[in-house]
C-alpha cells in the first residue's frame, strides 16, 4: 500500500496538524505502509527533518494553483494507491486550490481521502459568503472517503446525505506522549517557574487564537489571586504556530491582558519547546485549564496531550455531547466563556485532592482509547476499503 500525505505543515513546522501528520505517518510505516508526505518548504531542509518517514518532500512554495500540477508528478513518482489530504484551511494559505484538488485527480488512479481537522473555510475572494462553505463541500464530495475527528463535525458533515456512506470518524491521539527522565525532580522543574510546593500551578498547553479563550484563562488566574489562591499559570509550548496569521494579534491582545491584570510575575511562557520539555513542564502542573471557546473537543490535541499526561482538566461543556468527557469522572466542564464557571471549577479541584486524583486517573483511562496503533489501524482498514 502506497500513500501520499498532503499537509500544508510538517515537523519542525509549529502545528498541531504537521505533527499529526508525523505521528500517523511513522506509525503508518511502522506498521508496513509506504508512506510519502508532500508538504510546505518551510518543513526542509532534509536533515531537519524528524526520523520515521523516509519520503517527505518539502517543496511547495505556495499552496496556489500550481498544486495540482507538482500533486500528480509525486503521484506518478511514489506510485501512489492514496492521496490523503490532511485538510486545515489555514495551513494551506486559505487558498481555495486544495478544495479542487480531487477533480484535478480524476484521471490519476490513485484514490483520495481528506481528514477535515476543522472546518475552517478558505478566503476564495471577497465577500465569498456562502461560497467558502461550498469550497468544503466541494472537497469533501469529490474525496473518495472523508474522515473528520470529532463528533460535532461528524454531524455538520452527514447532513449532507450523499457524503453519509464515505464519512468515517477517527479520532486524533496525543501529539506529545509523557516522556519523563528518570531524574526527574518536581520540585526543582516548579522552582524554575517561581512556584512553590504549596502554591497553585495552572497549565495551559498549545497556540492562542480566538477560540481557546486567552482572555477567560487570565481572568481565571486574577480572580483566585483576589480570592486568596496562590496562583500560578504555565503557558506550555509555541505561542502563535506556523499556519494562521491571525494568532500574533490575539497574542498580544492576551499579553497586554496579562499586564493589565496585574499577572506578569504569575505567568511563564516556556515558548516553544521539545516533548520532553512539555512532559515536565506538565508534570510540574497541579491543573490543567483549557477553556475553549466552542467546547471541549477531540480534534483539540492540546486536550488530548493533557489527558495522556494524567492531567486533572478544567474545560468547557462540549458543543455537541460527547459521552466519553465525564463530568467529575475525567474532567470537570465549566460554562463556555464564563471565567466564573472556570474559576469555580479550578477551586473546587484546589480544595478537593482526591477530586483531582479521580481526574488524572480518568484522564489516563480515556487517554488510552486514543492510542496511536489503533488509528493507524483504522486508517488502514479505510484505505482497503477504497482499493
Amino acid at each position: 500500500m502506497h500513500v501520499l500525505f498532503i499537509t500544508g505543515e510538517y515537523p519542525p513546522m509549529q502545528g498541531g496538524v504537521g505533527d499529526y501528520t508525523w505521528k500517523l505517518a511513522s506509525t503508518l510505516a511502522e506498521m508496513g505502509v509506504d508512506v510519502h508526505v508532500l508538504t510546505a518548504e518551510e518543513a526542509g531542509p532534509a536533515h531537519l527533518l524528524p526520523a520515521g518517514v523516509e519520503n517527505v518532500y518539502p517543496v511547495v512554495g505556495r499552496w496556489g494553483w500550481g498544486l495540482a500540477r507538482q500533486v500528480n508528478i509525486v503521484v506518478a513518482n511514489a506510485s501512489a494507491d492514496i492521496v490523503h489530504i490532511q485538510y486545515q484551511a489555514a495551513a494551506f494559505d486559505l487558498h481555495p486550490a486544495i478544495n479542487l484538488l480531487p477533480r484535478f485527480l480524476r484521471d490519476s488512479p490513485a484514490r483520495v481521502a481528506v481528514t477535515f481537522h476543522d472546518l475552517r473555510t478558505p478566503y476564495v475572494f471577497p465577500k465569498a459568503g456562502p461560497l467558502r462553505w461550498r469550497a468544503n463541500l466541494e472537497l469533501a464530495r469529490h474525496s473518495d472517503a472523508v474522515i473528520v475527528t470529532n463528533a460535532e463535525d461528524y454531524l455538520r458533515l452527514s447532513a449532507t446525505p450523499e457524503l453519509e456512506s464515505r464519512l468515517h470518524e477517527i479520532p486524533i491521539g496525543a501529539n506529545v506522549l509523557p516522556d519523563l527522565p528518570a531524574s526527574y525532580d518536581r520540585t526543582a522543574q516548579r522552582a524554575r517557574y517561581g512556584v512553590g510546593s504549596d502554591d497553585l500551578l495552572l497549565c495551559y498547553f498549545g497556540f492562542l487564537n480566538e477560540s481557546k479563550g486567552g482572555e477567560e484563562l487570565m481572568d481565571t488566574v486574577a480572580a483566585l489571586v483576589a480570592d486568596g489562591v496562590p496562583a500560578y499559570l504555565l503557558m506550555i509550548g509555541g505561542h502563535v504556530g506556523a499556519s494562521d496569521p491571525t494568532n500574533a494579534a490575539y497574542l498580544d491582545h492576551v499579553r497586554r491582558r496579562v499586564a493589565d491584570l496585574g499577572l506578569r510575575h504569575r505567568v511563564h511562557w516556556t515558548g516553544f519547546v521539545g516533548a520532553d520539555e512539555v512532559s515536565a513542564a506538565f508534570a510540574a502542573a497541579d491543573i490543567a485549564v483549557l477553556p475553549y471557546r466552542d467546547g471541549a473537543s477531540f480534534r483539540r490535541g492540546s486536550l488530548m496531550a493533557a489527558l495522556a499526561h494524567g492531567m486533572p482538566i478544567v474545560s468547557t461543556t462540549p458543543a455537541v455531547a460527547i459521552p466519553q468527557l465525564r463530568h467529575g469522572d475525567n474532567i470537570w466542564l465549566a460554562q463556555v466563556g464564563s471565567s466564573e464557571s472556570l474559576t469555580a471549577g479550578v477551586i473546587s479541584l484546589f480544595r478537593d485532592a482526591a477530586l483531582r486524583q479521580r481526574l488524572a486517573d480518568g484522564a489516563c483511562r480515556l487517554a488510552s482509547t486514543f492510542a496511536w496503533d489503533s488509528i493507524a489501524a483504522r486508517h488502514i482498514e479505510m484505505y482497503r476499503g477504497l482499493s
